[in-house]
C-alpha cells in the first residue's frame, strides 16, 4: 500500500507490497529512550510472504534497517535514511504451542508472552517476560537476565534472508554468544521456537512476580531508558566499573545516569539523542582512564547525527 500524498521519491522505486509504507516517521515514538529523528520510510509488512517479496524486489542501494520494540536502541537526531522495517502486523505476533515447545512471532512483545505461559502451564521462559522489547530482538541480542539467556531455551528460528528466502534455522546456526549473535545482518527473524517445561499456574505467576519486584527495586522503572547501556566485560560488572570511575552522577543536557542503577542512562524528558550518546561516550572514556578497561555499548546506535 502506498501513500500517494507524499512527494518522497524513494516510494517510486520500492516494490509494491500488501503492507504499509509510511513516510517521515518520528522514531522517538518507536523507542524507549523517546528520542531520535525520522525514519525516511517505515515499512510494516502484512505477512512473512509480503516481507519476503519486499526483500527479493527491493533496490539493493537502499539501506534497510529492522527495528524491534525499540528497547535497546538509540536513534540519532538526524534520523534513519532508507527503509525501517517494523514487524507490527498480527501475522508476526502469533503464538503456537505444541507439547512443551512454544513458537512465537518475532513481533510479539516479551511482556505478552506471560499470558501464553500461564494459559498453557509452561515454565522456564519467565525471564523473557521481564525483558523490554519484542521476541525477535531478544534473540538477535541473546538477551538474558536472572541467570538465563535466550540461547538456553531456543530450539530454532524461522528467518527471511537477504534474497527473500524463508528458512528454518537451528540454534547452532544462530551462534549465540554473550549479548550477541553471529548471523548475517540481512537476516530477519520472523518467528522463534522455545523449549519450555510443564509447570503450574501458581509457580509461573510467582516467578513472574519475583522478577517484577526485583526490577522495580533495583532498576529504573517507568522511566525513559533503554536498559543496560554497556556489556559486562568478562569476569567484571559494568556498573561497578562505572561507579568506581566516579560516573554515577554525570549528566549531559537531559541525559543522566540512573540513581538506581548506574549502567542505565535516563532521558529526563528533555534529552536529545546527542545528549545520551555524549554521556555514554564520556562514561566509556572515564572508565578507560581509571581502569584501563574499555566498555562496549550494549545499546545499538543507528542513524545520522543532526
Amino acid at each position: 500500500m502506498f501513500n500517494f500524498f507524499t512527494t518522497n521519491p524513494l516510494l517510486k522505486i520500492l516494490p509494491r507490497v500488501k503492507g504499509k509504507y509510511l513516510c517521515n516517521v518520528n522514531m522517538a515514538k518507536h523507542t524507549w529512550f523517546g528520542v531520535g529523528g525520522d525514519a525516511e520510510i517505515m515499512y510494516i509488512p502484512k505477512s512473512p510472504e509480503d516481507l519476503a517479496h519486499f526483500m527479493r524486489e527491493r533496490p539493493r542501494n537502499v539501506p534497510v534497517f529492522l527495528i524491534g520494540g525499540g528497547s535497546n536502541l538509540l536513534v540519532r537526531d538526524g534520523g534513519i535514511p532508507g527503509v525501517v522495517i517494523k514487524l507490527d502486523a498480527p501475522a508476526f505476533k502469533e503464538v503456537k504451542v505444541l507439547n512443551d515447545e512454544i513458537t512465537c512471532g518475532a513481533g510479539l512483545r516479551n511482556i505478552e508472552l506471560k499470558k501464553h505461559l500461564i494459559a498453557n502451564r509452561l515454565g522456564g521462559l519467565e525471564f523473557l517476560c521481564s525483558i523490554p522489547g519484542v521476541i525477535g530482538g531478544s534473540v538477535k541480542t541473546n538477551a538474558g537476565c536472572f541467570g538465563r539467556e535466550v540461547k538456553d531455551v531456543i530450539v530454532a528460528a524461522t528467518i527471511i534472508n537477504g534474497a527473500g528466502e524463508i528458512k528454518k534455522i537451528g540454534v547452532k546456526d544462530l551462534e549465540l554468544g554473550y549479548r550477541s549473535s553471529c548471523f548475517p545482518d540481512d537476516w530477519i527473524i520472523i518467528s522463534i521456537t522455545f523449549k519450555a517445561f510443564v509447570s503450574s499456574k501458581e509457580e509461573i505467576e510467582q516467578t513472574l512476580e519475583e522478577h517484577k519486584r526485583y526490577r522495580k527495586a533495583n532498576q529504573p522503572y517507568n522511566q525513559k531508558t533503554a536498559g543496560s547501556t554497556f556489556k559486562n566485560p568478562q569476569g567484571l560488572r559494568a556498573w561497578e566499573l562505572i561507579k568506581k570511575s566516579g560516573c554515577q552522577d554525570l549528566q549531559v543536557g537531559g541525559a543522566k545516569v540512573s540513581e538506581k542503577h548506574c549502567n542505565f542512562l535516563i532521558n529526563d524528558g528533555n534529552a536529545t539523542a546527542k545528549d545520551i550518546e555524549t554521556l555514554g561516550d564520556m562514561i566509556v572514556e572515564r572508565v578507560r582512564q581509571k581502569t584501563y578497561i574499555t566498555l562496549e555499548w550494549e545499546i545499538k546506535k543507528v542513524g545520522v547525527e543532526k
